[in-house]
Order: C-alpha cells, then sequence, then structure tokens
C-alpha cells in the first residue's frame, strides 16, 4: 500500500478519489485551502491541512510524510471567472502546481498524477472526437494555466527522475459538486430545479459536451498509480451531448416542468469538444462503466437526498 497525497481533496472529485484510496488500504492525507472544497468532504479516516498548494508549508508535510503518489486535484477551476481574474489563475494552478513539484522532486515521490482539463486546453478542435495528439490551443485563462502545468511535469521526468501521468477530465459530474461554487452545468441545473430559481441555458444550448461521471474519474486516477507513467490521457464517454439534451434530461428524471429558458453565451466558452479515450483504453486498461443516463440518475437522486435531509433538520 502507498502513502498518498491529494491535493484539492476537499473538492467534490478529490474526496471521491480520497475515499477510492482509503478502500484500498492506502494511508491518505489531504491538502485543501477550503476556497472551494468543503470539510465536511474529507473522510475522518484522512489526515488533513488546510493549506493553499502555494504555501511554503507545503513543505512541511512532505517532509513529515513522504508520499509515494501524490494526486494533484487542487486548481481554481471557473472559466467565467478566469477571464476576470487570469493572473489569480496562473498564480494558483501554474505556481502552485510548481510548488508542488519542487515539493515532489526534494521528497523523492514516485509519481504524480495531474488532473488537467480536456474541455478547455484544446480549444475549439479542429477535429472530433479529439485525441491526445490534437494541439493544445486553450481559449481562457483556466485552460491556459491547465495546459501551462502539462509542460512542466516533462522537465520533472526528465531532470529528477519525477514520473507523472496526466489526465485530462471532460465534464466531470456526480455527488458532493457544489452547485454554488465552481461547478458544472449538470450540478448548476439540478440545483436550480430543486430550488425555485429558473435555470439558464447559455446561448443556444446546442453545445456539445463529454460528461463523465465522477466514479470513473476516480478509476482512472487509482490506475494510474502504477500504469501509464510519463503519459496524457483523455477521460470521457467520446460521445457529445448538447445543454439542452442535459436539460431535458435532468427535468424527465426530476419530473419538474421548469420551463426551457435561453441567456447569451458566454466569453471564452467552445462550441463542441469530445474526446477519444482509446489510449486510456490501451494503456490504462479504463474504459468508461457508468453511462450518462444512469449518472444523471444517480447525480439527481443524491442531490434530492440531501436536500430532503436539510428539510427534515429544519422543520
Amino acid at each position: 500500500m502507498s502513502r498518498v497525497l491529494i491535493t484539492g481533496g476537499a473538492g467534490f472529485i478529490g474526496s471521491h478519489i480520497a475515499d477510492a484510496c482509503l478502500h484500498l488500504g492506502h494511508e491518505v492525507v489531504v491538502v485543501d485551502n477550503l476556497s472551494t472544497g468543503h470539510r465536511s468532504n474529507v473522510n475522518s479516516n484522512c489526515e488533513f491541512h488546510q493549506l493553499d498548494i502555494r504555501s511554503p508549508q507545503l513543505e512541511d508535510v512532505f517532509k513529515r510524510h513522504r508520499f509515494e503518489i501524490v494526486c494533484h486535484q487542487a486548481a481554481l477551476a471557473n472559466v467565467r471567472d478566469a477571464m476576470e481574474r487570469p493572473q489569480t489563475y496562473a498564480d494558483v494552478n501554474i505556481c502552485g502546481g510548481v510548488n508542488v513539484l519542487e515539493c515532489c522532486s526534494k521528497y523523492t515521490v514516485r509519481k504524480i498524477i495531474y488532473a488537467s482539463t480536456a474541455g478547455c486546453v484544446y480549444g475549439e478542435p479542429r477535429y472530433l472526437p479529439v485525441d491526445e495528439r490534437h494541439p493544445l490551443a486553450p481559449r481562457d485563462p483556466y485552460g491556459a494555466s491547465k495546459a501551462s502545468l502539462e509542460l512542466y511535469l516533462p522537465l520533472y521526468q526528465l531532470n529528477y527522475g519525477l514520473a507523472y501521468t496526466t489526465l485530462r477530465y471532460s465534464n466531470v459530474y456526480g455527488p458532493r459538486q457544489d452547485p454554488h461554487g465552481e461547478a458544472g452545468v449538470v450540478a448548476i441545473f439540478i440545483g436550480k430545479m430543486l430550488g425555485t430559481t429558473q435555470p439558464i441555458i447559455n446561448g443556444d444550448g446546442e453545445q456539445l459536451r463529454d460528461y463523465i461521471y465522477v466514479s470513473d474519474i476516480v478509476r482512472a486516477n487509482i490506475a494510474a498509480f502504477d500504469r501509464g507513467s510519463n503519459e496524457t490521457f483523455n477521460l470521457g464517454l467520446g460521445i457529445g451531448t448538447s445543454v439542452n439534451q442535459i436539460f431535458r434530461s435532468l427535468c424527465r428524471i426530476l419530473g419538474t416542468e421548469v420551463r426551457e429558458v435561453h441567456g447569451p453565451p458566454k466569453l471564452g466558452e467552445i462550441h463542441q469538444i469530445y474526446v477519444d479515450t482509446t489510449k486510456a483504453a490501451e494503456q490504462l486498461g479504463w474504459t468508461p462503466e457508468v453511462s450518462l443516463e444512469q449518472g444523471l440518475e444517480q447525480t439527481a437522486h443524491s442531490f434530492e437526498s440531501i436536500r430532503k435531509g436539510s428539510d427534515a433538520v429544519s422543520a
């Protein structure tokens, strides 16, 4: 078993990875500054440090634990916010990421698994589905910051022997995603449909995205502990689904008749993308197991259960 650090481990994806690692018998430490994560997401069997990845104190955590694996999930991850605060996104996602890499190299971490984004590093695709050979051409500061740190990983492998696997996530959704934070459209729609706020579809709603359930992302991270070293992999269903389709599916699942209201398109967003995951299948032994319909149902029911529990407590 390994000693594992999960940066961003109080967040939506990171907390699910932490749970899976604990289930497999790994020793897990979580670092999160709680800017978007929640302390309640952190499993009580993890050691938790409320800490920014840019902090000099991060080195103390590495020095104490001597990690074998680092799952680097921590990042600012909001395209619209990034358009307003590009310097902050560079500071956190690039400078913070380099601080993590420096600690990894100094304290002889065996491998780092880096959460990048298939939805933003490629820009508007030249062809579909997008494979890993597609040129990187981000259209927003968030995507640019994630692509930038990718370029550092081979340098640390070459100069310090730090193995890495880069996982380019498509649009991840599932339980624990915060509908009020750095959320994807699935969580935002469900949150509004279960509340009293009208969901707004940006633009015409025909934007195509590749949606992937969080448990499939977790399995890919676990697979990368021992496979896919010094390689980059797309993760997604490999299917383009429109925002309109997501809206209508969730209306049906939740049994709601919310109106379909459209607003203006958002700056920096691409029109369509979905990915080729052949490489992940061949080298990681990974293929998605949860269909979009199954994942939307499980996510919606999770949100409903939380809401019912909150209503019962308030009553």
